[in-house]
């Protein structure tokens, strides 16, 4: 019996590079005992309704876009209560999720290691009841996912968010956060706060792949303090400049699976490069093995020049 895929594109993601290659993905996918429905997003949250109402009709299902749009459709998935298989296509401006899946920039190629891929849980996470892919996070860098206008990201791509995140450095202020980890308390003034599940933090930082394991039921939270004084401010840019953050209290990085936090309403917060309205008590839980992708097989990293580097820190 001949299968059958649907594929939701949204055809505004990234540089649009994606869209001129609609026809060979589905040539490719018939070739392969596919029957292809494509369905186009037209506005935000159609990739979820889409995924809720059809998955059950389908084999598989595969997003072409960027990480708010896996994210969508991810969410679509598990609302609709249906195991079935997600492939990803990535075509946005920083696909941070997608460099955590080591995915190629290639379309095509990605559209035939759906075909020839593995299938793999992967786990999602709940932002008080609010599915995401792959990270909350709050403070420095993050509002240029979401603020950035598209037409500037269809441009600059990657570089739109390193722009928009230093031009956002120079009007931080600090923002103070209790966040209880497995019933460990962390507790301060923060410029940069993430719980996530992924090797790429905004677009900016990067965190050694071996300490994150999108399967394992558990989230990283990377806190950076804000400084209080010119020592601190020296000491917190020198550890980013050597990469070094086993020799700081500036960095907590922790795993988890379950957070409480206390914060203010007026905090505001990124899911996966959306923007998502803060709240006094916010819980985060990982929702293991949420739903099953087909990925292909493994290849080298490939290291961004513009990522600083986050290594393992003991200390709490």
């Amino acid at each position: 019996m001949e299968k059958k895929v649907l594929i939701i594109m949204n055809p505004r993601s990234g540089t649009m590079r994606a869209n001129k290659y609609l026809t060979d993905i589905s040539e490719l996918f018939v070739r392969n005992g596919y029957m292809p429905s494509v369905l186009i997003t037209t506005g935000r949250g159609d990739g979820t309704a889409y995924a809720k109402k059809y998955a059950a009709d389908f084999d598989l299902l595969v997003a072409i876009g960027g990480d708010g749009t896996f994210n969508e459709v991810a969410a679509g998935i598990v609302e609709s209560g249906v195991r079935v298989p997600l492939g990803y296509i990535p075509a946005g401006s920083t696909n941070d999720f997608a460099n955590s899946l080591n995915l190629s920039k290639d379309v095509i190629l990605n559209a035939k290691g759906i075909l020839s891929g593995r299938r793999q849980s992967i786990d999602l996470g709940s932002f008080n009841g609010r599915t995401f892919s792959y990270i909350a996070s709050f403070g420095a860098f993050t509002k240029a996912s979401y603020a950035t206008p598209q037409s500037i990201k269809n441009i600059l791509g990657h570089a739109a968010y390193v722009l928009a995140g230093v031009k956002e450095v120079a009007n931080l202020k600090p923002i103070h956060m209790a966040i209880e980890a497995d019933g460990t308390l962390y507790e301060g003034d923060y410029l940069l706060g993430a719980i996530s599940n992924c090797t790429s933090v905004a677009g900016v930082l990067t965190i050694r792949s071996e300490y994150v394991d999108l399967n394992d039921g558990m989230f990283e939270l990377l806190l950076i303090k804000s400084p209080k004084d010119p020592l601190e401010m020296a000491e917190l840019l020198l550890m980013l400049q050597q990469q070094n953050f086993y020799d700081t209290n500036m960095i907590t990085f922790v795993n988890a699976r379950e957070f409480h936090i206390r914060a203010g309403s007026d905090v505001d917060w990124t899911l996966d490069g959306e923007f998502q309205e803060g709240a006094e008590e916010i819980v985060i839980r990982n929702l293991e093995g949420a739903i099953d992708m087909l990925l292909p097989e493994k290849r080298e990293p490939v290291l961004d020049p513009f990522h600083i580097e986050v290594t393992w820190n003991t200390r709490k």
